[in-house]
């Protein structure tokens, strides 16, 4: 047997290491040698090297350009590597060389859905499923980006002929609990994902489904423990700490507990509400958040040292991320420590705000209409500025409260100019809370703007999609967490423009009232 052979057999049998020592020698000998170079490289993506192996795939390529087999794994390796563009890219060579490969296809959609080029993702999932009508993963993956685009009765139908095919198909069960969600079909989605759990129970993606549902309808009793799996999925990257996690039992009198941030902004300015909680059981309290909101968190009572994330962190005993402090606390829906204000803005920055709003003529209303593009529902939640241009007609002042605009927003705001706007006048959350804190109202999407002035006791106006995001749980017009909210849903049409034409009524009933108050006065 040469040692190619050898090699060969050895990746066979399961030794990876030893497939991958053959295959680095022969090419130490002859760097010409395609077949070691890729073996190489698939060797080096089952022993987890990912880097080495994409470079090991363009080492084999540089020697045979058009080896189809060699392009599909070099394309695996980008996606993973999470480099969706280079991914993208090499899939459509890829399907230059083979393309009847379904296969090529099926994995090509994914890239676009992870780019979020959802009707691209569907059209390459749909030719997958012509070249290989049945093909499961097309199927099932078919139904994600249905579910994307907001077409829910459609990926249903796609999972169903996935379970025709295969009916424990344990990645479809948990899909279809995600989309019976948005529909609002609860006991179905709580069936399909306890399904999924039953057949898998280490089903990360199921559990978290299952969490985000119990908390989307008040059963946080069997949500936060629950919630405790998104740990264990993709979406969030665990932190590796020696010191042990606090669960809320331990005693920590006299010790030094870290709290961290985890996810977005404006989960950070929600749950901050338990920092003073915190310290009334620690010695001390570290509160490690984005330099964003560090100033902010200094007006947080507690006594807690604020430090940025990614600076090195001072001696602490144990720690515990922010959004697990409900489950520590066995927080109810009748025990949420929603006493407002627990965030405010500092005097300099009130000033420095005051003087840049000018003479107050009219009520002044907040508008914040986008959130951040990357947030998976993105596209559900936010909307355009020209959405809000019939609130023009209300007799009081716009002012935006968003700092980052997109072009056609921006473009928007330079014509009309009936909208205040400072943009990158607002340098962290330190200046957006005291602009708030000069407003009357604030108005806007499921964003960290809605949770600020919930923090700083502002009434706060939210306009949600159809199923929101479980913070602001179901078909209820107020919140638990924020006292000065009033919440504004979509219908079952899914639409915006009903949202609007109710926020606009209210708000001219919010400012006559206004006016009137101060007539009597």
């Amino acid at each position: 047997m040469n040692e190619l052979s050898h090699a060969f057999s050895a990746y066979r049998s399961g030794n990876l290491v030893v497939a991958e020592r053959i295959c680095q020698q022969l090419l130490s000998v002859d760097g010409a040698l395609f077949d070691a170079a890729h073996l190489l490289g698939v060797a080096q993506w089952a022993l987890g090297k990912k880097d080495a192996a994409l470079a090991s795939y363009d080492r084999a390529l540089a020697l045979r350009p058009d080896h189809g087999e060699a392009v599909f794994n070099r394309s695996v390796a980008l996606y993973e590597l999470k480099r969706y563009e280079e991914a993208l890219a090499s899939y459509d060579r890829a399907l230059a060389l083979r393309p009847d490969h379904a296969v090529t296809f099926c994995n090509r959609g994914a890239v676009l859905y992870a780019l979020g080029r959802f009707e691209e993702a569907l059209a390459s999932y749909d030719r997958a499923l012509a070249l290989q009508p049945g093909y499961v993963d097309a199927l099932s993956n078919r139904g994600v980006a249905l579910r994307a685009l907001r077409r829910f009765e459609e990926a249903l139908a796609s999972y169903d002929q996935v379970f025709a095919l295969h009916p424990d198909h344990v990645d479809a069960l948990s899909n279809r609990g995600d989309a019976l969600v948005q529909l609002k079909r609860i006991e179905e989605a709580s069936a399909s994902y306890n399904r999924a759990i039953a057949l898998r129970p280490d089903h990360a993606g199921a559990h978290l489904g299952n969490a985000t549902l119990r908390l989307l309808i008040g059963d946080f009793t069997r949500g936060w423990p629950e919630y405790e799996w998104r740990w264990r999925t993709a979406a969030l990257t665990p932190r590796h700490f020696s010191q042990p996690r606090w669960s809320g039992a331990q005693d920590i009198r006299g010790k030094t507990i870290l709290l961290h941030s985890e996810q977005a902004f404006g989960d950070v300015i929600q749950f901050c509400r338990y920092v003073p909680l915190v310290a009334k059981r620690a010695g001390r309290v570290i509160l490690e958040v984005p330099g964003a909101l560090r100033g902010l968190m200094r007006s947080l009572s507690g006594d807690a040292r604020i430090v940025r994330s990614g600076d090195d962190l001072p001696v602490f005993d144990v720690r515990c991320p922010l959004l697990s402090l409900p489950l520590a606390f066995g927080t109810r829906l009748e025990t949420i420590p929603s006493r407002t204000p627990y965030l405010r803005a500092a005097p300099r920055y009130l000033e420095k705000w005051g003087a840049l709003l000018g003479p107050k003529h009219r009520l002044r209303i907040g508008v914040s209409w986008s959130g951040r593009p990357t947030h998976k529902n993105d596209r559900i939640r936010s909307i355009k500025l020209a959405s809000l241009l019939p609130l023009l007609d209300v007799d009081a002042t716009l002012v935006s409260v968003q700092k980052d605009v997109s072009g056609e927003d921006a473009k928007l705001l330079m014509e009309q100019k009936r909208i205040v706007h400072f943009g990158e006048a607002l340098e962290d959350f330190s200046d957006t809370a005291a602009l708030i804190s000069h407003l009357d109202l604030v108005l806007s999407v499921d964003t960290s703007v809605a949770h600020l002035a919930g923090a700083l006791a502002k009434p706060v106006w939210v306009m949600l999609p159809f199923t929101p995001d479980w913070r602001w749980l179901l078909d209820r017009n107020d919140s638990p967490w924020y006292p000065t909210a009033r919440l504004f849903r979509q219908d079952d049409t899914r639409a915006w423009d009903n949202v609007i034409a109710r926020v606009k009524d209210e708000l001219r009933n919010f400012v006559q009232g206004h006016q009137s108050s101060s007539i009597s006065a």
